[in-house]
């Protein structure tokens, strides 16, 4: 692989990394709302923190960074509701093209809460309808349980707090405005009044409105890295409920922790 600048040279991850994607042309949030891309398609990449500065310096030429008051990236805390047999991670793993996941999230840096629920139609399409909140808390209700019974047809009565899970994000956007990639790092896993932390690997989601060709797609296979399909929820529940089904998600779980014991992916 080319590297296309000389300024990302010898860097390593973490406080290099920052200073990396200080190198790119910046976005602001109001040129990010002609790419909020709520009806898309997606594709993910799995892999150790070690590859992640490599790839950025490739992306440098033909992404922008999203920066708020001078900040390139921003912490996520995300809280999943399921019902109490877990419909939607079972929807999930039972392979159910259409399934749901309903989620709060917090931009914990700008205090903007949101209920959002993610509705996957096929492999790779997915339709994200959010509503602005006060707050996140642990119950559902007002214009948010109106959004959960009209997208879903469930009560929210019917769900619980299942999974919370915290991250740090960064945000790309190439120069036409028609690719958003999003990069998370310090992931965070808080369920049964136990914190579990992933701080070796990168999720890197590439979302268009149609397939198309991509140049981050054109890195990552420069990178001799391939798409994963890994829920984070999934992930989460899979690994960390007792006898709980995941017989769909055993090979994922298998390659995180083998990015995590060896760095080999």
């Amino acid at each position: 692989m080319t590297t296309k600048s000389a300024l990302f040279v010898n860097v390593g991850y973490r406080e290099d990394f920052l200073n990396l994607i200080n190198h790119f042309d910046s976005i602001s949030l109001a040129e990010m709302d002609k790419v909020k891309l709520l009806n898309r398609t997606d594709i993910k990449f799995v892999f150790h923190k070690e590859k992640l500065n490599s790839i950025l310096s490739e992306a440098a030429t033909d992404y922008r960074v999203l920066e708020i008051d001078g900040v390139r990236f921003s912490n996520y805390d995300t809280q999943y509701f399921d019902t109490e047999n877990f419909k939607f991670y079972l929807d999930h793993q039972n392979g159910r093209a259409d399934h749901y996941k309903v989620r709060m999230r917090s931009y914990v840096d700008s205090n903007l809460h949101y209920f959002e629920i993610k509705h996957k139609i096929n492999k790779n399409r997915t339709v994200k309808s959010r509503i602005r909140i006060p707050y996140q808390e642990r119950i559902i209700q007002g214009k948010a349980a109106e959004l959960l019974k009209n997208k879903t047809g469930l009560l929210p009565e019917m769900l619980k707090s299942a999974l919370r899970i915290n991250c740090k994000r960064t945000t790309l956007v190439n120069k036409e405005l028609s690719e958003r990639i999003t990069i998370d790092y310090d992931i965070k896993y808080y369920i049964n009044k136990q914190w579990h932390q992933y701080p070796e690997i990168i999720i890197i989601e590439i979302k268009q409105e149609r397939m198309r060709k991509s140049e981050f797609v054109q890195i990552m296979r420069e990178c001799h890295l391939q798409p994963v399909s890994l829920s984070k929820y999934c992930f989460g529940i899979a690994n960390f409920i007792p006898g709980i089904k995941k017989n769909n998600f055993k090979t994922q779980i298998l390659y995180v922790n083998k990015i995590c014991n060896n760095r080999a992916v």
